[in-house]
């Protein structure tokens, strides 16, 4: 029976940063945005960098403010209905793509049909599998027009849920559920955008250069004339051309450079706490890891995590223990129970569970440890092959390969054995690390295949409260007893910033949007 409505009302988003007389004025800011991103396509951006650049460009209904926290974006405003069951959005009347056509409900609904197409192979689809009939058309049971997303007139849009889920607007500034112009090109070389910038020049692995969007509903609030990224995948030469003075912001820094720049550039170095975690998937197809619990426990035991936080990275980094990090409101993770062990009793336990394992009888066991293109990651690769070695006697041949290459050896699984995962929250919610482990999970790269870990989330999802929370973290204690991914630590934000850059917050979700920043200048 459906319930009163409940009205969510925002002021505008595009907090207005007011221009300091005489000091400020427009200008471009330079960026580091960390390896080449996967893709610039809505369906099919997958990293981390391609998901930052795309924020600038392209903007769904929900967006994010200056401090990192969801606000209305393309939606003026909203109501949840039917118990949170369903939502229904007004779309700005200023909304607009950057040719000057109007953003309508239909381009929302053309998108995220296009999202559930077998053609496309959405790699993120399932941000929304709790939409109405996601399931389903996921599995190929319907076709993507029975997706529950309608347009009610050009001006709104409904959206209906197969069950609550309190973080659904946040889903909503994800590339996955923006918009697509009608003329259904996602090349946002040609295609027209509706974000707050567009892109004007782009040279592959050098730089991407942005102008503002003049047709974007708060076009009058961007202090800056432009914006030009720069893919830089090794931390050190983005530090050397950050001292360089090419760059304003960058994307991170370099493993064990963290003492000298809190010295020499304390008031550019931001570093702040990140819902992020760092782990090494096992791909539980190869026939060593998927056979025994016991190996996949040994190996997770005989890594130091606080030497590879301390020393291998050193730049605030927090061991960790669990695939959920802390500072969700309302969730304690379920960490991994010898994480209050001393290191010493940890590695026996390791050689006890490596021997229950049997896999050393026919010679010492060796594992590929596959990772991307980085200096910290390989770093980080490294040292966890030396412990693997001298705690149990593994052999792990390591193995770079570039990004693109490497997210797609990743989904296939044919030739991965443990290779370098992780994830930044999508929204602030346990779901979004633990859904990655759902047996038919498309994010799903370890093959991890649990009835119990997927019935556990299940309930959580028709749970509310703190009940909710209890069974959420049930299905974390199975992973850290099957121990499909590794947990090693947890992440926190890592940028340097140059004071004269204003506009820029430390946040939880260490998301910047550009259309905020300004840049001091000398001119008077």
């Amino acid at each position: 029976m459906p319930t009163r409505p409940t009205r969510v009302l925002f002021p505008l988003a595009g907090l207005t940063l007011a221009l300091l007389a005489g000091t400020l004025s427009a200008a471009t800011v330079h960026r580091g945005l960390g390896p080449e991103p996967d893709s610039l396509q809505i369906h099919q951006a997958q990293g981390l960098a391609a998901v930052n650049l795309l924020r600038d460009i392209r903007e769904g209904l929900v967006t994010f403010d200056v401090s990192g926290e969801p606000v209305p974006g393309q939606a003026a405003a909203w109501e949840v209905l039917d118990d949170g069951l369903r939502y229904r959005f007004k779309l700005r009347a200023d909304a607009r793509w950057s040719n000057g056509d109007p953003v309508t409900a239909g381009d929302f609904v053309r998108a995220w049909r296009r999202a559930f197409t077998p053609a496309t192979a959405a790699a993120t689809a399932g941000l929304l599998r709790h939409v109405r009939n996601a399931e389903d058309i996921l599995q190929g049971r319907l076709e993507p027009d029975a997706l529950g997303i309608r347009s009610v007139d050009p001006g709104t849009l409904e959206i209906e849920l197969n069950q609550a889920a309190p973080w659904f607007p946040e889903i909503l500034a994800h590339p996955v559920a923006f918009p697509l112009h009608a003329d259904g090109l996602d090349d946002p070389r040609s295609a027209p955008v509706n974000g707050a910038f567009r892109i004007t020049e782009w040279t592959p692995r050098a730089s991407i250069r942005l102008a503002p969007n003049p047709e974007f509903h708060a076009a009058g609030t961007i202090a800056l004339d432009g914006v030009v990224y720069y893919p830089i995948e090794e931390p050190a030469t983005e530090l050397a051309r950050y001292r360089a003075g090419e760059l304003d912001i960058t994307e991170t820094i370099p493993a064990g450079r963290f003492a000298w720049l809190q010295e020499h550039l304390p008031d550019d170095l931001h570093v702040h706490p990140y819902l992020g975690s760092f782990w090494l998937g096992l791909n539980l197809t190869h026939p060593e890891l998927g056979r025994s619990r016991e190996l996949r426990q040994a190996l997770a035991l005989a890594i130091d995590r606080g030497i590879v936080a301390r020393t291998v990275l050193g730049a605030g980094e927090l061991p960790g223990w669990s695939i959920v990090p802390p500072g969700i409101a309302g969730y304690t993770p379920a960490v991994m129970p010898q994480s209050g062990l001393s290191q010493a009793d940890r590695e026996a336990d390791a050689r006890r569970l490596y021997r229950q394992s049997g896999v050393a009888r026919n010679g010492p066991l060796l594992l590929e440890l596959r990772y991307n293109t980085s200096g910290v990651h390989r770093r980080v690769a490294v040292a966890v092959a030396a412990m693997w070695k001298q705690v149990l006697g593994v052999n792990t041949e390591l193995v770079n390969e570039e990004w693109k290459v490497f997210v797609n050896n990743r989904r296939l699984g044919t030739v991965t054995e443990v290779f370098r995962g992780g994830w930044i929250a999508d929204f602030a919610d346990p779901t979004s690390f633990l859904d990655l482990l759902i047996g038919d999970s498309s994010m799903n790269h370890t093959f991890y295949r649990n009835p119990a870990f997927d019935d556990l989330l299940s309930r959580a999802g028709a749970a509310a409260g703190a009940q909710r929370m209890e069974l959420l973290r049930q299905a974390e204690t199975l992973l850290t007893e099957d121990m499909p991914v590794i947990p090693l630590y947890y992440y926190v934000s890592r940028h340097l910033v140059r004071p004269r850059v204003s506009g820029y917050a430390d946040n939880l979700r260490d998301i910047h949007l550009s259309r905020y920043l300004q840049l001091e200048t000398d001119e008077f």
